[in-house]
């Protein structure tokens, strides 16, 4: 019999702890294929006088993120990242981005050479050309193995509660497609799996953009339909951007729940969202706000328009992209917020798509 596949989980938020659940029921069911033992590596903290990992571990309750929630008994919570990787094939990163380098320079050279990766984390990082560097990225690189995606409309209260959510796995090893949509999925979290990894990923990273505008938009008491052309103009410039710097991605990647349904859960709940629209009622400057309302998260939505004026700048692509641009100029106090609407009065409906080579 071929050896068992084992699992294991970096992270104990509010995120990594709904995953656990799900990813500690379906390895328990896999028996003949999964290992079912999953460490989750959990940052030490003491609660009411005990530690985190005695409690999860004793009451299978994460206290501090998900007091609400029980996780399943195979489910062990460990304090020492290189003790819940080192012996797992899948590993899950369910982390804050700006973490991801430190966990996976503890972790190389001490995992299997042949573990595959998982990331689920939303964010990305500067690279010292301007560029983006997608987390996934991060990790193949810092860490020598292969790693996947998972992305989507999924509020970790939300599929805590079971309600329907969807998710969708950018998968870069096909030995892996099934067994990552069997691991994550549940009765009301419908997982789909796709090649498509890097345009799954881009996706949750352009929506943080969109996303800000939409919270403009609630802060200037706009109506619906102003903020569903700004959702439409938004999908269409998110659609040009991977055609221009992520050439190759399939059309249908956009419409499964990396795309379309993540932009439109991130227009309507979400902390870039919210931090555009406090910003236009409260009038004060961003830097100071993100302190008070995200505090411990960077703003996504402002940094990934900066990081993307810089990429459209670079090819001469600025006016080709109004949505994009209009937010980034307003970010830097370079453009009233006036200015967003006629953006998109003022938007050619001419797509631009200079690579043509999306697949269905």
């Amino acid at each position: 019999m071929a050896d068992k596949i084992a699992t294991c989980i970096i992270g104990s938020g509010n995120w990594a702890t709904i995953i656990a659940r799900n990813v500690g029921r379906n390895v328990a069911s896999m028996s003949n294929t999964m290992e079912p033992k999953v460490f989750m590596y959990v940052y030490e903290e003491i609660v009411d006088g005990r530690k985190l990992t005695d409690i999860i571990n004793t009451t299978h309750i994460n206290v501090k993120y998900m007091p609400d929630f029980e996780l399943p008994p195979n489910i062990v919570a460990v304090d020492d990242i290189v003790t819940a990787a080192r012996d797992s094939d899948i590993i899950i990163f369910a982390i804050p981005p700006t973490f991801v380098s430190s966990c996976c320079k503890t972790l190389l050279g001490k995992v299997k050479p042949t573990a595959h990766a998982v990331s689920l984390i939303k964010g990305f990082e500067r690279g010292d050309d301007g560029q983006i560097i997608l987390i996934s990225q991060i990790i193949m690189r810092q860490l020598k193995v292969s790693c996947s995606v998972m992305v989507g409309c999924n509020l970790a209260h939300e599929i805590a509660n079971d309600n329907f959510a969807e998710g969708t796995v950018g998968c870069r090893d096909q030995k892996y497609y099934r067994v990552l949509r069997d691991i994550f999925k549940s009765p009301t979290f419908r997982v789909v799996v796709t090649e498509d990894a890097d345009c799954v990923e881009i996706c949750s990273t352009l929506r943080n953009i969109i996303a800000f505008a939409a919270g403009c938009s609630d802060g200037m008491e706009l109506n619906e339909n102003t903020k569903a052309g700004i959702i439409r103009r938004g999908f269409l410039e998110m659609l040009q951007f991977v055609d221009v710097f992520y050439p190759g991605c399939r059309m249908g990647t956009f419409f499964e729940a990396c795309g379309i349904s993540d932009l439109v859960t991130s227009c309507y709940a979400n902390r870039n969202r919210k931090l555009a629209e406090a910003f236009v009622k409260t009038g004060k400057p961003l830097s100071e706000l993100e302190h008070i309302l995200i505090s411990g998260h960077e703003p996504l939505g402002p940094v990934t328009a900066e990081l993307v004026h810089i990429l459209l700048k670079k090819k001469g692509l600025v006016d080709k992209f109004p949505l994009f641009t209009t937010v980034y100029k307003i970010c830097m106090g370079d453009l009233p917020l006036t200015r967003l609407v006629e953006s998109l009065c003022q938007a050619s409906e001419d797509i631009f798509h200079p690579q043509h080579t999306f697949q269905l």
